[in-house]
């Protein structure tokens, strides 16, 4: 029997654990948790989030986003941006809509489009 392809599973993730470390690009359709660190860009056709002990040293580009942990770069969401009470971030953000959480902490220019 032959393997249908064209079947899209929306349910699928990635996830970069604790201890892993990636330099380079990284592209995907999918969503992405990162709980290691990636030096490089991060291209998301979906949701990213940048665990507690996540770093990202590069820009995101993606649909919406969540960070926990540290970017050091810029971020583009064409969605929601939340930036919870643990993250670090010193960039520029673009973004449709922002949520920063007290005790966030966040140095660099946003534009809300």
């Amino acid at each position: 029997m032959a393997r249908d392809n064209s079947i899209v599973n929306t349910n699928l993730h990635n996830t970069i654990a604790l201890g892993t470390k990636i330099t380079g690009t990284l592209t995907t359709d999918n969503d992405l948790r990162l709980d290691g660190e990636v030096e490089g860009n991060i291209i998301s056709q979906n949701k990213v989030i940048v665990g507690e002990s996540g770093v990202v040293k590069g820009n995101i580009e993606c649909t919406t986003a969540e960070i926990l942990g540290t970017l050091v770069g810029n971020i583009h969401s064409a969605g929601m941006l939340t930036l919870k009470s643990t993250s670090n971030v010193k960039g520029d953000i673009c973004v449709k809509s922002l949520c920063i959480e007290p005790g966030a902490k966040f140095e660099g220019s946003c534009s809300m489009n």
